[in-house]
């Protein structure tokens, strides 16, 4: 059946979390999705591959932007969607319910109704988020079609409990490879254990007090942690390799050139391997634009824990937040869901923000 934009938002929802859309296979969503939007006289629609961007054009003064990714994490016997109570809450539960279709089902029917909204409005739904970076359809677009992304503000939909989420964490992943010298474990004498080395790596990370910071008026917390070691021959062999693998988080008011300083600084003499490196956003939460969402949607605005495609935004010079329903600590697992009063809370926040 064709997605109803006008539907009761947990019905839109489920009807979103039911159409299967697993990183890599979007095309059926993106059609359902493509096909509602077509279907709102006051939206211009294109597509790139999966990623569908529809925008009014009424030469308003301002334009800004709300987006979300279609794609999930594989399924895990959690689909079809059910509509159901989670320590007495009404949610929606399914795959995708939080990370990120419900903010996918608040910005669509919000765009159905916003006819005549107080700014033009570029509302993008995308693929691939879940994926590697260079599959992101947020990222493609910013590479074949630079001005679908032009704005003043940006509103990414992720789960943020329903609150102002600004900017987002840089991440850096590491890896630190420990040599030796393979023997006989009966003549370990005669070798050099890699992995004893490795003591020296994991000490300074337990020593570690991570840094606090407060950028543009939000208060974030770097974290520099081992998430992996590996290394071993045989049960009867001093191992002459030892890798550990190493995550920094690190806050907005880092470049990635000065994260990959302090790395290099902190695990000196020891060699390293940079695998994995993106930039952070400042929350920009300064800017006009940005203090009028926050006015409109009330609370007080919180540090993204985490990276987010705020970031790819905020590379091209549009500041950005995060905010959209569902609790962040459910996404990605069995049992992810949705509260229905999130749902709710966000699509008239964003209604009051566009006048509509």
């Amino acid at each position: 059946m064709a997605l109803d934009l006008t539907a009761p938002l947990p019905d839109l929802l489920q009807a979103l979390v039911d159409l299967e859309s697993v990183s890599g296979d979007e095309a059926r969503i993106a059609d359902e999705v493509e096909q509602a939007l077509r279907g709102c006289g006051h939206l211009r629609v294109d597509r790139d591959g999966d990623t569908v961007v529809a925008r009014t054009e009424l030469g308003r003064a301002e334009r800004v932007v709300v987006a979300g990714h279609l794609d999930t994490v594989p399924v895990a016997g959690n689909l079809p969607s059910r509509r159901l109570l989670v320590d007495g809450v009404d949610a929606v539960w399914g795959r995708g319910s939080c990370d990120m279709k419900g903010g996918v089902a608040v910005a669509l029917a919000v765009a159905a109704r916003a006819v005549t909204p107080v700014h033009d409005v570029t509302w993008i739904f995308y693929d691939q988020e879940e994926v590697e970076a260079e599959r992101n359809g947020l990222g493609r677009i910013s590479r074949n079609h630079p001005e679908w992304l032009e704005g003043s503000f940006a509103v990414l939909g992720e789960p943020s409990n329903a609150r102002v989420e600004g900017g987002c964490q840089g991440t850096l992943r590491t890896r630190i490879e420990l040599s030796g010298t393979a023997a006989h474990s009966a003549r370990a004498w005669m070798g050099h254990n890699a992995i004893h080395d490795a003591a020296d790596v994991l000490q300074r990370l337990a020593d570690h007090e991570p840094r606090q910071v407060v950028v543009d008026g939000l208060r974030y917390h770097e974290g520099l942690n081992a998430v992996a070691i590996s290394g071993g021959i045989a049960g009867n062999v001093i191992p002459d390799r030892c890798v550990v693998d190493v995550n920094f988080r690190f806050a907005p008011d880092r470049s990635p050139e000065q994260a990959v300083e302090f790395v290099r600084d902190f695990f000196a003499p020891h060699a390293l391997e940079v695998v994995d490196l993106s930039a952070g956003a400042r929350p920009g939460l300064d800017q006009p634009a940005a203090a009028a969402f926050v006015a409109a949607v009330g609370g007080e605005p919180q540090a993204k824990f985490g990276w987010t495609d705020v970031a790819r935004f905020s590379a091209v010079g549009v500041p950005a937040v995060n905010f959209g329903p569902g609790d962040p600590s459910k996404a990605h697992a069995d049992d992810e869901f949705c509260p229905v009063a999130d749902l709710e809370t966000c699509a008239e926040a964003l209604r009051r923000w566009l006048g509509v």
